[in-house]
């Protein structure tokens, strides 16, 4: 992409910045010295802001015209703002689900366009993108649709209709590219994802057992450069995969070993007991209170096994993923710094001297 297409350097406005992408991507933002806007519901933690030097504008991404305000006088925008909910909830949770992730999304996507933005990048989910129906594990790509008559969970089925927004806002002549994450994992994870949580429950040694499975990761690092590169280089009405490394559960235990220093659970049970227990807790409406792999929300993601093709964010944005491990390490150190892992709750827990140095 020549200099030309590039878009204007002016004030960015970042949603979802209390949440674990938008904690990572406004730091990246900062950084790069650039000038930040965050829209914010009132109310909301501001640990994940503390110390920043950042607009603050307030507003419900819901509210049609405070998000027309929040967007008023900036050139670009970042929409990683999403209600994520791993179970299939009730109908008041569903509402909620769909009024955020797909009215919110179009709120500020015509917001955008009313006010003449330049760009916007928002961010999609892999579980927006469907499977091979020949073989589910197979690495699926961009062109890959949503099948909305599989097995899918409501927050699955809104960020696809949020995908359908963005169509929608690209035919209206929006510059709006769609950044595709797969499971997070990386420091600044302040409301405590299902794998940070998973990997404090480890390093506490309160992770009684594991089952067989897989996932696609994206470390954070990764994930604020693949958003960056969509925003600089990402055609319009265009979606990109955006991923790190596929790791298999028994992958993940060694390496949550290799930073802990903690041994894995001697139980591996078998994938059908597993899941069992879960879709047990799920229906006593305890599966959300769990980050082990008895969640609910674990527990199916790591089963479908999901793999991701990558190429056409290689090929079109300049994509190159670096590795897991030391995104492990930075989630590590950084749920010690925040007195999430203890080394006094965890038996012959020792600090990692890759992560801590001589300390």
């Amino acid at each position: 992409m020549t200099l030309a297409n590039s878009p204007t350097r002016g004030r960015i406005l970042l949603t979802g910045a209390t949440g674990y992408l938008g904690a990572n991507l406004l730091r990246r933002l900062l950084a790069d010295g650039e000038d930040v806007r965050v829209l914010l519901r009132h109310g909301s933690g501001s640990e994940s802001l503390a110390g920043l030097e950042v607009e603050r504008v307030y507003g419900d991404l819901r509210d049609a015209e405070a998000v027309h305000a929040a967007v008023r006088g900036v050139t670009r925008i970042y929409h990683c703002a999403a209600k994520t909910l791993w179970t299939a909830g009730n109908a008041d949770q569903r509402r909620e689900l769909f009024e955020i992730n797909v009215i919110g999304t179009r709120n500020v996507l015509q917001a955008a366009i009313g006010a003449g933005v330049e760009r916007a990048v928002v961010t999609g989910s892999f579980a927006a993108v469907g499977s091979e129906r020949s073989d589910p594990l197979l690495p699926v790509n961009e062109a890959v649709p949503y099948d909305p008559f599989a097995r899918n969970m409501p927050y699955q089925t809104t960020k696809a209709f949020a995908e359908q927004e963005c169509w929608k806002a690209a035919a209206s002549g929006l510059h709006v590219v769609v950044a595709t994450s797969t499971v997070l994992i990386g420091p600044h994870d302040y409301k405590l994802s299902r794998f940070g949580g998973l990997l404090c429950d480890f390093a506490h040694q309160r992770l009684r057992a594991y089952a067989p499975g897989g996932v696609e990761f994206a470390s954070t690092r990764d994930i604020c450069e693949g958003h960056i590169l969509a925003m600089k280089r990402g055609r319009r009405g265009e979606k990109y995969l955006l991923s790190t490394e596929y790791m298999t559960s028994d992958g993940l235990m060694e390496l949550f070993e290799e930073v802990t220093q903690v041994p894995r659970p001697k139980l591996r049970m078998p994938g059908p007991v597993m899941g069992s227990y879960s879709r047990t807790l799920e229906a006593l409406g305890l599966s959300e209170r769990i980050h082990g792999w008895a969640s609910s929300g674990i527990w199916r993601l790591m089963q479908l096994r999901r793999h991701a093709d990558i190429a056409k964010a290689r090929q079109e944005l300049g994509f190159e993923p670096t590795g897991i491990t030391s995104a492990v390490r930075e989630a590590y150190e950084h749920f010690v710094e925040r007195g999430l892992i203890r080394f006094d709750l965890a038996r012959g827990h020792r600090r990692h001297p890759g992560v801590f140095g001589s300390v």
